[in-house]
């Protein structure tokens, strides 16, 4: 579950992580009050328009109504806060990370400028945390080159890049803070202060049960204090039982409405860019199934497992999200009959076919385990126009007829 840079900075103030504090708006007149409450408290008449979306690259972003609006900007008076905030909200904020189509941008977090003056410069990094698959360790990733974008300081300068392991259920050990903290060119107190950084840090990313936490740029002010000037967070849907609270935090709006519906009938659901709508039962199956849709000359439309216990409401639900998708020129069903048997799954493919009504693509059925034969006959019989299939190379030459 990804959260809004807001809501994750909220969440990091628990583990007392340093961050740049501001107040989220939904209008123009909060934004302009979050203002006035913002410059006060600091002093300053610079506060950071910042525009909430789940997507990185906001500050080189631009709006497709307004071009010359970015996701970022600095704003001197309540009238530029007032323009500023008509400029960004309801209109869509285009980043590399969003695709052309861009995100509604519907939520604004007012924060403090990081940039005062004092005795010494000021400096961005970029930090994360993530699990390394690779390693099966937890990856402290982190390097001088903040504040820019990451894969290209990866790819053009690899050598820029550092990185720290931890064991699952251990801790961030004394040295390792102290080695980052090094790492980074860091010194007296702000040396200090970005060891404690990332300790709490570290902290919160287990505490919450987080896939990912990036800070991006890891900020040093003036007067040497370490801050999260930005903050992407995602947690794990599955640990969400044990953090009742952070549910509420879930912004449907800023997910795709076909993969929001899938989670809500239990099954797992991504949507992609091909022709052939397919539906599994496993995860395994599933990307072999992709692997044959392209094989045999078409593309995936999508990645959908109904799981272990597949039956008619799942077969109905499955279908319903697969023909939301105009690209679907043929749907490809291949279950495997081992947890459930395929004569159940065949006739749960039947009623859902009837209760959906008329279908105007392709549907081929490949089923294959216990019953699969019993089940081949069940659909034939049905006088519905699907097409069955015991052998995946059958499926797959019914699949290539069928986006030819």
């Amino acid at each position: 579950m990804k959260l809004h840079e807001y809501q994750a900075k909220e969440l990091l103030k628990r583990y007392n992580v340093p961050v740049q504090n501001g107040i989220a708006c939904e209008t123009v007149e909060e934004a302009v009050n979050a203002y006035r409450e913002v410059s006060a408290r600091t002093n300053s008449r610079f506060v950071v328009v910042k525009a909430q979306i789940h997507a990185g690259g906001r500050g080189k972003g631009t709006f497709i109504e307004m071009p010359e609006q970015h996701g970022v900007q600095v704003c001197k008076s309540e009238e530029s806060a007032m323009q500023i905030a008509q400029n960004m909200l309801g209109n869509t904020l285009v980043t590399l990370q969003t695709g052309p189509a861009g995100k509604v941008v519907s939520k604004l977090f007012l924060a403090d400028d990081a940039y005062y003056e004092g005795p010494s410069p000021v400096k961005e990094f970029y930090l994360s945390i993530l699990l390394d698959r690779q390693t099966k360790k937890y990856a402290i990733i982190y390097s001088t080159e903040g504040g820019m974008n990451i894969e290209e300081v990866a790819h053009d300068t690899p050598e820029k890049i550092n990185k720290e392991w931890i064991e699952p259920g251990g801790k961030l050990q004394p040295f390792q803070a102290r080695k980052i903290a090094f790492n980074l060119g860091l010194s007296g107190e702000a040396f200090k202060n970005c060891t404690k950084f990332v300790t709490a840090l570290y902290d919160a990313f287990i505490g919450l049960d987080c896939d990912m936490l990036e800070i991006n740029p890891l900020f040093k002010t003036s007067d040497d204090k370490i801050i999260a000037v930005d903050c992407k967070m995602n947690l794990e849907d599955n640990a969400l039982i044990r953090h009742k609270d952070l549910e509420a935090l879930r912004d449907k709006s800023e997910e795709d409405p076909t993969e929001v519906e899938a989670s809500e009938s239990n099954l797992n659901y991504v949507k992609l860019d091909g022709n052939v709508g397919c539906m599994v039962n496993g995860a395994g199956l599933a990307m072999a199934t992709m692997d044959m849709i392209k094989l045999c000359g078409g593309e995936p439309a999508n990645f959908l497992d109904v799981g272990g216990g597949a039956n008619a409401q799942t077969v109905e639900a499955g279908f319903r999200l697969i023909l939301k998708d105009p690209n679907v020129k043929a749907i490809l069903i291949n279950i495997f009959g081992g947890i459930v048997r395929c004569d159940r799954v065949a006739q749960g493919v039947v009623d859902a076919y009837k209760a959906i009504g008329e279908i105007n693509v392709p549907v081929i059925v490949r089923l294959q385990g216990t019953n699969a034969e019993a089940a081949k006959e069940l659909i034939e019989k049905s006088g519905l126009k699907v097409q069955s299939a015991i052998l995946l190379s059958e499926a797959a030459d019914l699949v290539n007829k069928a986006v030819a």
